[in-house]
């Protein structure tokens, strides 16, 4: 199980990576265990949700986080990079499913509207826990409405990922 924090990529459903959570045997320890992103098909009309809206909604159970080093857009037929301008990891918060059938556990990311960096890109994006607060979201200390904020402008850094060789220079 890869446990460093890497990019986030949202055209990667059914994919499995590493979540942090309340241990299910002792709720005073943090465990980190490997979950499928997206949730069971079977049980919703055969469709996997990967994201769950922010707003209106309260989280008592079941919160997670994915550590992620930064977190790809999907725009028409470009792909871009969001990541902090301070270089440092953030955490996705999320919910997690138990196992059901077949199918593993799995997670959901928890989005909120854009900040002003990535609106011009996409409407919603992953709600970030700073580190700081990664504890709070973890224990349920603090309410869902005291973390699950836009993030301030100027936090992230968008580039475009060619994914087509660039031609430098010509030949004859």
């Amino acid at each position: 199980m890869n446990s460093k924090a890497i990019p986030f990529d949202s055209d990667a459903l059914d994919s499995r990576r590493a979540i942090i959570r309340r241990s299910l045997d002792d709720a005073q320890e943090i465990e980190m265990i490997e979950a499928v992103w997206g949730s069971n098909p079977r049980f919703n009309d055969g469709v996997s949700y990967e994201f769950i809206r922010s707003e209106g909604r309260k989280f008592p159970a079941s919160r997670c986080l994915v550590a992620a080093s930064e977190f790809y857009i999907r725009n028409a037929d470009r792909k871009f990079r969001a990541f902090r301008k301070d270089g440092n990891f953030f955490y996705l918060a999320a919910v997690w499913e138990p196992p059901m059938g077949d199918r593993p556990v799995s997670y959901r990311i928890i989005t909120l509207d854009a900040n002003s960096d990535v609106i011009r890109y996409q409407a919603r994006h992953g709600a970030i826990i700073e580190r700081r607060d990664a504890q709070k979201w973890l224990d349920f200390s603090v309410p869902e409405e005291e973390l699950l904020l836009t993030p301030p402008a100027g936090i992230f850094l968008i580039e475009e990922i060619l994914t087509k060789p660039v031609q430098t220079s010509m030949a004859f």
